[in-house]
C-alpha cells in the first residue's frame, strides 16, 4: 500500500471499526463518486474492516481496489439472505469495475453456405450481403462450431481455406483425405456435381437433424441398391454410419439429470478460467468460458461467479454441479430457487458419473487457460491439482527441487532443478559440492545446500531465474527428516516458501508427499502425481549425473598422480591447459610439452601412460 495514502486508509479503517455487527451490503466509492465495488457481509464490521487492515493476504486486485477507495457506505439488512438479494440487485444495476463482471458473449451466430458451384460451409458472426445462404441465428457459438465440424466430417467436406475451382490440382491431398474425413476436391478426387450434392446433403443434415438425415439417407441407399448403383449405396451407407458414430460419441457426455450445469475453475498464477457445461434434456448442449483474475480464495470466487452468472441468465437449471466448496452455498440455493420458482440445488460430487463430468469440465478450463497463457493444458491442470492437494495459497508457477547424491559419503553432491509452468527450466539448474563436512548425512547436506542457495538469493538483486528468484514451492527428495532440517534453515533466514518432501516407495518410485501434518497420498490425483514423479526423476537424474562426473574426475586425479613426474602442481597445470581428461588423453607428447613447466621426460611419461598397450 502506498505510504502517502496510509493516513486515509487509517481513517477508513476507523470508520469500518464503527460499523455494526449486523448483516448488510457495503458500497465502495472512488474519488469521483463512482461505485467501484459492492459486497455483502454477515457481519459488516468484520468484513469491511479487513479491507483497511494489513494487506498481506490481499490479492493484487483487492490491493488495487482499496487504493482507489475514497469512501464507502453501507445498508443494514434484516438477514444475510436479504443482503445477498440486495447485493445482486445493486451489482446488476451499477456493474462495479472491481466485481467479477462476466461479459455476455451470447451474440448471434450463423452457419454460412457460400455461393457458387463449389460452396463451402463455415460459421459466421453476422449476415453479409455476399450472395451466400445463412442458417440461423443461433444463440450458442459453440453449438454452431460443433454442428459445422460434424457436418464437414460426415459428408467429407474440406476443413481448409482453399478456394475451388482455383486451387483444384494445385497440391496433394492432406491428411484428412487419407483418414477418410475429406473427399479432397483440391486434388480432383471428387467431381463438382458430387461435391455440390454433398454440401446440399450437409445442409439438410443441419436443418433436419441427425434422425431425419438418417431416414432420408437410408431411403436413398435402398433406392441406389435397387438400381444396382452399389458404389452410391456404399457411400450413403458410410454416411449413415458416420452420423450414428457421432450420436454415440455424444452419449459419452450425456448425464443422468435432465437439467443441470457443471462449473469448474482452473486457476493459474495470474488468471483463472471458469468453465460451464450446460446440460439440457440430459445432453451437453452448450458451454461457456470466462477468464477472471486469479485468486487464492476459490470458495469466494465460485460464490461470486454463480451469483453473477445466473443474475443475467434466465435459464436456471434444477441442479448446479461444482468442483469444490462455495461460500454462501445454502443462501445462493435459496435465492436461485426463488428466482426459478422451483427447487435448485448446488452439489459437489465425490464419485461416479457426476465426478467424471466435473473432471472433464476442469480439464477443458485448464486447456483454455493454457491456450491463452501459452502453457499446455495437462501442465496447467497438474499445477492446479497440486496446489489444491497441498493446500497452497496460489498455483506454484516456479518450483525448485533438490536431491543429494554420494557413494557411502564420498563425493557428496547435490542437484537443484527448476520447473516453470510445469516444465523443466534447465537454464536455472544448479549443482552443489557439499563442503561443510565429510561423510554421509543427507539432512545436513540438504540443510547446507538450502542455506547456500538462499545466501545467494539475498546477495542477488536482479530477480533473474536461478538464485535470483524466490520459488513458489520447494520439493525435497526425502521425508520428514530432510523436511525438518530445511524448514529450520528457512526459518533462521526468514524465508517464507512452502516446502514438502517427495517420498519414494521400495521400488524408488514416487509414493507420497511429506508435509508438516504427515503424509499426503497423491496416487489418486493423477495429474499431480505425474508431475511430482517427473520432478523427482529429473532432480535425481541431475544430481546423480553430477556425482558420477565428480567420481570420474576423482578417479582420474588419483591415476595421474601415480605417473612419474606428476604432482599436484603439474596436475593443476595440465587441467588448466587441456580443460578435460579426454583432451589430455588425445594429446600428443608435443602437445603436452606446450604446457609451461612440463619437462620432456614427464610429457613422455604422461603420453606413454595413455597410449601403452597395458
Amino acid at each position: 500500500m502506498k505510504t502517502d495514502n496510509s493516513g486515509h486508509i487509517k481513517s477508513l479503517r476507523k470508520k469500518a471499526m464503527a460499523l455494526p455487527l449486523k448483516p448488510g451490503v457495503y458500497i465502495m466509492h472512488s474519488k469521483s463518486g463512482e461505485i467501484i465495488y459492492i459486497g455483502k457481509a454477515k457481519l459488516l464490521k468484520n468484513r469491511v474492516s479487513q479491507y483497511f487492515g494489513s494487506d498481506t493476504n490481499h490479492s493484487d486486485k483487492v490491493k488495487k481496489m482499496v487504493s482507489n477507495v475514497e469512501d464507502f457506505e453501507y445498508i443494514i439488512c434484516d438477514s444475510e439472505f436479504e443482503a445477498l438479494i440486495l447485493e445482486c440487485s445493486l451489482i446488476k444495476q451499477h456493474k462495479p469495475k472491481y466485481n467479477i463482471l462476466l461479459k455476455d458473449d451470447k451474440g448471434y451466430h450463423y452457419i454460412k453456405i457460400s455461393a457458387g458451384e463449389w460452396p463451402t460451409l463455415k460459421s459466421a458472426l453476422q449476415v453479409e450481403n455476399d450472395g451466400a445462404e445463412y442458417l440461423g441465428p443461433y444463440n450458442s457459438g459453440w453449438t454452431v462450431k460443433q454442428t459445422v465440424e460434424e457436418a464437414l466430417k460426415i459428408f467429407k467436406l474440406p476443413h481448409c481455406s482453399k478456394q475451388f475451382p482455383r486451387d483444384i490440382k494445385r497440391s496433394r491431398p492432406c491428411l484428412n483425405f487419407y483418414i477418410g474425413n475429406c473427399s479432397a476436391p483440391c486434388a480432383g478426387k471428387i467431381s463438382q456435381k458430387d461435391y455440390k450434392n454433398s454440401v446440399m446433403e450437409a445442409v439438410e443434415f443441419i436443418k433436419g437433424g441427425s434422425r431425419m438425415s438418417v431416414e432420408n439417407l437410408e431411403e436413398q441407399m435402398y433406392k441406389a441398391s435397387d438400381e444396382l448403383d452399389f458404389e452410391k449405396a456404399a457411400r450413403l451407407r458410410d454416411r449413415i454410419s458416420a452420423i450414428k458414430k457421432i450420436k454415440e460419441k455424444q452419449k459419452v457426455i450425456a448425464c443422468t439429470y435432465s437439467s443441470q450445469d457443471v462449473i469448474a475453475i482452473a486457476c493459474g498464477p495470474k488468471k483463472a478460467c471458469v468453465e460451464v457445461f450446460v446440460f439440457r434434456a440430459s445432453r451437453l448442449c452448450d458451454r461457456h468460458q470466462f477468464i477472471i483474475d486469479a485468486t487464492s480464495d476459490l470458495s469466494f470466487a465460485r460464490s461470486e461467479f454463480i451469483k453473477q452468472f445466473y443474475m443475467f441468465n434466465d435459464d436456471i437449471p434444477s441442479r448446479i454441479v461444482i468442483d469444490d466448496e462455495c461460500e454462501d452455498r445454502e443462501l445462493i440455493e435459496q435465492m436461485l430457487t426463488e428466482n426459478k420458482g422451483k427447487k435448485v440445488e448446488i452439489v459437489i460430487p465425490r464419485i461416479g458419473e457426476q465426478k467424471q463430468l466435473v473432471r472433464m469440465c476442469l480439464a477443458n478450463a485448464s486447456e483454455y487457460l493454457a491456450e491463452i497463457s501459452g502453457r499446455k493444458g495437462h501442465e496447467t491442470a497438474a499445477l492446479d491439482e497440486l496446489a489444491k492437494l497441498l493446500n497452497l495459497a496460489s498455483v506454484p508457477e516456479y518450483i525448485e527441487a533438490y536431491d543429494i547424491s554420494h557413494t557411502a559419503g564420498s563425493e557428496n553432491v547435490a542437484g537443484m532443478v527448476v520447473f516453470k509452468d510445469g516444465v523443466p527450466l534447465k537454464s536455472a539448474y544448479k549443482r552443489f559440492k557439499i563442503k561443510g563436512f565429510s561423510g554421509q548425512d543427507d539432512c545436513r547436506s540438504m540443510a547446507e545446500v538450502i542455506s547456500r542457495r538462499f545466501d545467494e538469493y539475498k546477495s542477488c538483486d536482479n530477480g533473474e531465474e536461478g538464485f535470483g528468484k524466490l520459488p513458489d514451492l520447494i520439493l525435497l527428495d526425502g521425508g520428514h527428516a530432510q523436511l525438518n532440517a530445511v524448514k529450520a534453515v528457512l526459518s533462521e533466514k526468514n524465508i517464507s516458501v512452502d516446502v514438502f518432501g517427495m517420498v519414494k516407495d521400495s521400488k524408488h518410485k514416487t509414493n507420497a508427499i511429506a508435509s508438516d501434518g504427515g503424509i499426503v497420498a497423491i496416487k489418486s490425483n493423477r495429474a499431480a502425481y505425474t508431475l511430482v514423479s517427473k520432478i523427482q526423476e529429473e532432480v535425481h537424474r541431475f544430481a546423480i549425473t553430477y556425482h558420477h562426473s565428480r567420481s570420474s574426475k576423482s578417479g582420474m586425479h588419483s591415476e595421474l598422480l601415480n605417473i612419474s613426474g606428476v604432482g599436484e602442481t603439474t596436475y593443476k597445470k595440465l587441467m588448466k591447459h587441456f580443460k578435460t581428461f579426454k583432451a589430455l588423453r588425445e594429446a600428443s607428447a608435443e602437445d603436452i610439452l606446450e604446457v609451461q613447466g612440463i619437462p620432456k621426460s614427464t610429457a613422455e611419461n604422461i603420453y606413454n601412460y595413455f597410449h601403452s598397450e597395458n
